[in-house]
């Protein structure tokens, strides 16, 4: 045998790496199984196959579940981008997907009311690319659910991929101005007697804001809870209360006289809760490093 059939063969066959692909992802060999059709013996035996040709443990094996080691962490990193780029590969030789088709997934109150408003500007700037855009709190898997960018919201703790954080987010208080009319705010420590609108969803919610000003809020305090913030800022619009929220999502109910800022900057909390996710081969994408520059510029108008 030739050195080049020898290297060769010590390629993983492609259902070896998504056996190992699948595990690190779900951290669970029977989950894994699940999403590829086989038994968790067989997917067991593929990922025994692969450590032995490489010469490592790529798994910490627990009751529980699976973790990588260092070795499989890094690995895992290659390995997804590798199936990511043979998968659009694929697609581009098959011809089946618009060439000019771009997947964007978001968190719905950022898709709704950031993303949304602008997307004219940016058919404007690339009018022959299609946008499609899907929105759910999901962290959504890019190879299988054929995602090329995710707008997420939360702790940026995915590994992997690249993440690019909205900058200059912070949450403030809001209100209409009719109910400021009839309950006026002149301190933070006022709106502890006042009707309060709970966003769940948000990283830092009444009990923090009200820690940062120095103060403790009461147990049970909110007139309405909602799990999406749009549901509390339409609450918020209609007098309902008063709403604790990410500048980001609010700028549309501020120009448009619906909600006004309670306080100063002063006594806003800045959060990093919003990020660009994506492989990092995708900034060779055209399409994509059109949407990456885009939506940089539109920040930078933000501020």
């Amino acid at each position: 045998m030739n050195n080049s059939e020898k290297n060769y063969n010590q390629v993983p066959a492609i259902k070896t790496l998504q056996a190992f692909e699948q595990t690190a992802r779900l951290g669970n060999v029977a989950k894994a199984a699940e999403v590829l059709n086989l038994t968790p013996s067989a997917v067991s035996h593929q990922i025994a196959k692969l450590e032995e040709m490489i010469g490592q443990s790529l798994f910490i094996r627990g009751a529980r579940g699976v973790t990588l080691t260092p070795s499989g962490e890094r690995y895992y990193q290659d390995v997804t981008t590798i199936l990511h780029n043979l998968m659009l590969a694929t697609e581009q030789a098959s011809d089946k997907s618009p060439k000019d088709s771009l997947y964007i997934h978001s968190s719905p109150s950022f898709g709704l009311l950031w993303l949304l408003p602008r997307l004219e500007s940016f058919k404007e700037q690339y009018p022959l690319i299609q946008v499609n855009l899907s929105c759910s709190y999901e962290n959504l898997h890019f190879t299988r659910d054929k995602i090329d960018i995710d707008i997420r919201h939360g702790i940026p703790n995915w590994t992997g991929v690249e993440i690019r954080t909205f900058r200059s987010e912070k949450l403030e208080v809001l209100a209409s101005p009719k109910l400021l009319e009839r309950s006026p705010v002149s301190e933070p420590k006022d709106l502890l007697k006042k009707e309060l609108i709970l966003s769940k969803s948000t990283l830092v919610t009444w009990p923090q804001w009200f820690a940062h000003q120095g103060l403790s809020i009461p147990e049970f305090p909110y007139t309405f809870s909602f799990d999406r913030s749009y549901m509390s800022l339409e609450a918020a619009t209609h007098g309902l209360g008063f709403v604790l929220e990410s500048n980001l999502l609010t700028q549309n109910y501020l120009d448009s006289g619906k909600l006004v800022k309670v306080f100063h900057d002063d006594l806003s909390v800045p959060i990093s809760a919003h990020h660009l996710v994506y492989p990092r081969t995708h900034e060779n994408i055209l399409k994509v490093n059109h949407f990456l520059n885009w939506i940089g510029d539109e920040i930078i108008k933000d501020k």
